[in-house]
């Protein structure tokens, strides 16, 4: 009887001490269906939902996917996905390709709509086209840390700003695994929180004169952190500043 109480006092703590581990790690597979667009060039749209622009469309090496279910109504733009098909392991790689999340979309029960240079990504040498006439195949991803090498992550006022009376931005070159949920914006002694316009794009009407501070609410496994930049306060609509974070 004292055994066998002993061993489940262990298994609880084992429990205990593992589940949380288990809860918060993203490293395993989930599968579902992809498909692909098609562009001029393969590479992605500039008109993506997200509002990324050229950004959008070059980024990663025109390695991008429109996402559904992952989209979670912007917060999913910039992060980055490995996805491998299944359909046929004699057309498929075991590595597949990894993609930036740069649109919205849904296909016949998909969950990722690929860039043509994305799709071909995930084939053998030789094979692409096989692959590519399936048009919707199966496949398995996981999330992975976008690497950034050299960058650090950099505000760009979106085109749509008017400066002084709207300010739009997004951030481009967000590394890791970490989510943008929020930004905030330094207004009349009190931060101020932004409205999220569409996709990754913050805006306020009416923004401070001058050199403006900024902070975003980030969220990772780890929890909750709060990292700051500025846009100078001659800013241009179109121009992307450099910050000094990065995210994990």
């Amino acid at each position: 009887m004292g055994f066998s109480l002993k061993l489940q006092y262990y298994c609880l703590v084992c429990v205990m001490v593992l589940l949380p581990a288990l809860c918060y790690s993203k490293d395993y597979f989930v599968k579902t269906r992809a498909t692909y667009y098609g562009s001029s060039d393969g590479l992605g749209t500039t008109s993506g939902a997200c509002g990324f622009g050229e950004y959008g469309r070059n980024i990663s090496s025109g390695n991008v996917a429109g996402v559904y279910r992952l989209y979670k109504n912007g917060v999913g733009c910039g992060a980055c996905y490995q996805v491998r098909c299944t359909t046929n392991p004699q057309i498929c790689t075991k590595k597949g390709v990894n993609v930036v999340v740069t649109d919205y979309g849904q296909g016949d029960n998909t969950d990722f709509i690929l860039s043509h240079h994305a799709n071909e990504a995930m084939a053998r040498p030789g094979t692409a086209d096989r692959l590519l006439a399936y048009g919707v195949v199966d496949v398995e991803y996981q999330r992975v840390p976008c690497q950034y090498v050299g960058h650090k992550i950099q505000v760009k006022v979106h085109e749509y700003s008017r400066k002084p009376d709207y300010l739009a931005i997004i951030m481009l070159y967000q590394a890791g695994k970490s989510d943008i949920l929020s930004v905030d914006i330094w207004q009349q002694g009190k931060w101020v929180e932004m409205r999220r316009s569409f996709g990754a794009v913050f805006d306020m009407p009416n923004p401070p004169l001058g050199a403006m501070s900024l902070r975003f609410k980030v969220q990772d496994n780890a929890g909750i952190k709060w990292p700051k930049a500025v846009i100078p306060r001659n800013w241009k609509a179109g121009v992307a500043y450099d910050t000094d974070i990065q995210l994990q």
